[in-house]
């Protein structure tokens, strides 16, 4: 490991929430003891949010009364998918609590109400990005119950949408217009947020010729040389028109836009959930854009090993269906703060590859 990370990784371990240590200990190091594990799980444990999440559980396991983030009956913390991502990204697979969560998710019936859908099953193989047994997929695969809780045909799924992008010329191969957009084809594929999510979380879909597919299906997705087709809107069919699960447009781009780096301020900002996700899928060593993101984050690493490269706060605080990258309990300090943003470099570096 070279002296950036090392320091980055000694100040995490002095100075981060439990968590984060867990999470360095076992994910980047590959080196802790048992006792670590139930220490450092027990005082994770013990946090306002997920004793708060605790309190909402039902009997079933399922937490709250909402599914796809907050609504009226149910907050930030209190419903299902926020509360699984998060304990996922806690490291408290194996603890009662989120044992149950998953317990909840294996036996409910995708057409039960608490699913949102008025008892309707979208189904993920017949409208492309769309769809709540895709998300909940999304969700195991996040909380890493992907080795107890059968997803292999949401993995498919989600590989077949992003080939689908090497396939055809454009978004408008696989949709047809409408009156005020066009509209995703019946029994398509497209990838979607959901579909990356679930290739980023789990290993089993990773082979040479897989890895290559995807890095070529993102290839296309961020071309920037036909406008006609960037960013072209389309929503999927249930009865009436739906937005999908923010489904990838043509102009996709890991950097602020696709056009340049830059905010209209002149900073050039990370969005470290897209640079994490495609570095997790094994992405780094095919997309030059993804190599100039993270040489961009290893730059911004001093020389007390904290990052502190520009980025977007609310992907870090905005825990919900599509954001939630925060690990400490509050950035009420710096050092809290720079130790969630530092931690995501060094997990970027790691699935990365850079030593």
């Amino acid at each position: 490991m070279n002296q950036k990370f090392q320091k980055a990784t000694h100040f995490l371990l002095e100075n981060a929430n439990p968590s984060i240590k867990l999470r360095v200990k076992k994910e980047i190091l590959g080196s802790i003891t048992e006792e670590e594990k139930t220490t450092l799980k027990s005082q994770i444990l013990q946090e306002k949010i997920i004793c708060y999440m605790a309190e909402k559980q039902q009997e079933n396991g399922w937490i709250g009364l909402g599914f796809h983030g907050s609504n009226k009956n149910t907050g930030q913390y209190d419903n299902q998918e926020t509360a699984t991502k998060y304990m996922g990204e806690k490291g408290l697979k194996g603890t009662s609590i989120l044992d149950k969560a998953m317990d909840a998710y294996a036996t409910t019936s995708l057409t039960d109400l608490c699913y949102e859908t008025k008892g309707q099953y979208y189904s993920e193989f017949e409208i492309p990005a769309f769809g709540q047994n895709m998300i909940r997929s999304a969700c195991i695969a996040r909380a890493h119950y992907d080795d107890i809780i059968d997803i292999k045909p949401q993995i498919d799924v989600s590989l077949e949408s992003f080939r689908r992008v090497t396939e055809v010329d454009s978004i408008l191969d696989v949709s047809r217009p409408s009156n005020k957009y066009r509209l995703f084809n019946n029994g398509e594929r497209w990838p979607c947020r959901y579909h990356l999510e679930i290739l980023a979380f789990t290993d089993s879909w990773k082979t040479e010729s897989n890895i290559k597919m995807l890095a070529e299906s993102f290839k296309r997705l961020m071309r920037t040389d036909r406008p006609e087709i960037m960013n072209t809107p389309v929503a999927c069919w249930v009865g009436h028109a739906v937005g999908p699960l923010w489904y990838y447009p043509e102009g996709y781009s890991i950097s602020t836009n696709a056009i340049n780096k830059f905010d209209a301020d002149g900073t050039r900002r990370i969005n470290f959930e897209k640079v994490e996700w495609l570095c997790r899928c094994g992405l780094y060593p095919y997309l030059k854009e993804l190599q100039s993101e993270i040489e961009y984050i290893v730059e911004h690493i001093n020389d007390n090993g904290i990052c502190e490269v520009p980025f977007y706060e609310n992907e870090f605080r905005g825990w919900g269906p599509y954001a939630g990258l925060q690990l400490e309990t509050d950035w009420k300090s710096k050092m809290r703060k720079s130790c969630d943003v530092t931690f995501r470099a060094l997990l970027i570096a790691h699935y990365a590859g850079i030593k």
